[in-house]
């Protein structure tokens, strides 16, 4: 019934303005502002509608990943624009100082950084690399 519709995933932000600048201008997106919030558009076809809501409260999950061919390389030029990756604890998560949990077996090299309402993203070693 579904297998051929063109599902997306959204989220919600409680900052539209400042998050259409990062996705766009730090993260180098494809950002197409529609219906007060907005679309982002990714190589592989997907996509993803972030849409206002004023009591927004962030997930305190991974809502968007980015697999990436080398992560320390990703991870060090999203610190470079100002992006944040060591967002937990090394109690929650024991991590590099610059943010990367190292899988060791257990899953993929990961890091975590937020969008500025709050949503957790991540840069993840692509598997297929």
């Amino acid at each position: 019934m579904l297998g051929t519709s063109h599902a997306f995933s959204g989220f919600s932000s409680n900052r539209i303005a400042e998050s259409v600048v990062f996705y766009r201008d730090t993260l180098g997106l494809s950002v197409e502002e529609n219906m007060g919030g907005f679309n982002l558009t990714f190589p592989g076809g997907g996509a993803v509608f972030v849409y206002p809501k004023d009591n927004h409260e962030p997930a305190t999950f991974t809502v968007l990943n980015f697999p990436v061919d080398d992560i320390d390389a990703a991870v060090g030029e999203l610190n470079s624009r100002g992006v944040v990756t060591k967002i937990y604890s090394d109690d929650e998560f024991e991590t590099e100082p610059n943010g990367i949990a190292r899988g060791g077996g257990r899953g993929p090299d990961i890091a975590w950084f937020k969008d500025p309402a709050g949503n957790v993203l991540s840069v993840l070693a692509d598997p297929r690399s």
